[in-house]
């Protein structure tokens, strides 16, 4: 049913092998961008092999797929491809980093002459016991081919773990955790990063010491178009909400770890997020006399959880307008 009703509304194509990392900045009033893509599996790989191909993070394709098989998927079988986004409630510029859907969204500078671009890639964050900081910061540096000093803490943990410590210092190469680009934030004394990886699979789950990890070929990509200076947000929010016009999006992941009990009724989380939502923004855009949520929807989105932008409104039937102003 829930299948049915996003194919109905969203135009869906069978995607070709091209990476979709940048999109045209949607004007003000409209929050959404992307397109959502089928493709089908083979055999031959895994569906974390269909998301890197496609740009996608490891929790996130398994959200938007959750009766494909994570590692033999059935030869043909639709893998839905959930690159369909709603910007998150922050300054849209620099930076911004959604803990919760686990991506980044850079709002590069526009030229003159040029249209706004948003360009956005899954990331790794870190672990419940080295949550990445929230907050606003800048890049302060930017390294090719880095060298990595491990820090005191990781080495104590690894130890307490009883694991072997890390090298003191570990020079770039194949072994090097941080792959072949780092960008340095100001935050936390300057021990947070930016970077690539040697363990791809990693990006789009809580996998690292703090730190946020793109695919190689993504911070390769993303290395030479964003400036020293330029600002960092990171956010946390697992439910976000944007216009298409006249229609209410919503869109929901599973709150982090270390926030289950702030959303044990995650039910209520999102009626009030909506409900404040449609009162904030009253002031900023004309809600048709005729607008009403679509409860059903609403229901279902909060029951998956799948990360895949859904309309939650509807336009009010002429009937159903006599009836609600016979009961007012």
């Amino acid at each position: 049913m829930r299948r049915v009703f996003v194919f109905a509304i969203i135009s869906l194509i069978v995607a070709a092998s091209v990476r979709a990392e940048t999109w045209i900045l949607p004007p003000p009033g409209i929050d959404i961008f992307g397109q959502l893509r089928i493709t089908e599996a083979s055999r031959e790989e895994t569906l974390l092999d269909i998301a890197r191909r496609y740009d996608i993070g490891q929790i996130e394709i398994l959200l938007a797929n959750p009766n494909v098989d994570r590692w033999l998927p059935e030869d043909g079988a639709r893998v839905i491809l959930p690159s369909r986004y709603l910007i998150p409630h922050a300054e849209r510029k620099g930076l911004v980093v959604n803990l919760a859907e686990m991506r980044i969204y850079y709002f590069p500078e526009t030229p003159k002459g040029e249209k706004p671009k948003v360009i956005t890639h899954p990331v790794g964050i870190g672990r419940m016991d080295w949550i990445t900081p929230l907050g606003v910061s800048r890049i302060v540096e930017k390294k090719k081919d880095p060298t990595w000093i491990p820090p005191k803490s990781l080495q104590m943990d690894r130890i307490a773990n009883g694991e072997p410590p890390y090298p003191n210092i570990v020079p770039p190469g194949p072994t090097n955790p941080l792959g072949r680009h780092a960008m340095r934030l100001s935050i936390g004394s300057g021990s947070y990063l930016i970077h690539g990886t040697i363990k791809p699979f990693g990006v789009g789950m809580r996998v690292s010491a703090g730190c946020i990890r793109m695919y190689p070929e993504d911070i390769e990509a993303l290395f030479d178009k964003v400036p020293i200076g330029t600002q960092v947000q990171v956010v946390n929010q697992p439910i976000k909400l944007g216009w298409l016009l006249d229609s209410l999006f919503i869109e929901l992941h599973p709150p982090l770890e270390e926030d289950e009990q702030k959303y044990t009724n995650y039910q209520q989380m999102v009626l009030t997020a909506v409900t404040d939502f449609l009162t904030t923004n009253s002031s900023k855009k004309i809600i048709p006399a005729d607008f009403e949520i679509d409860q059903e929807a609403l229901d279902q989105a909060i029951s998956e959880k799948s990360g895949i932008p859904v309309s939650i409104s509807r336009i009010r039937s002429q009937a159903q307008q006599h009836t609600h102003n016979i009961v007012d």
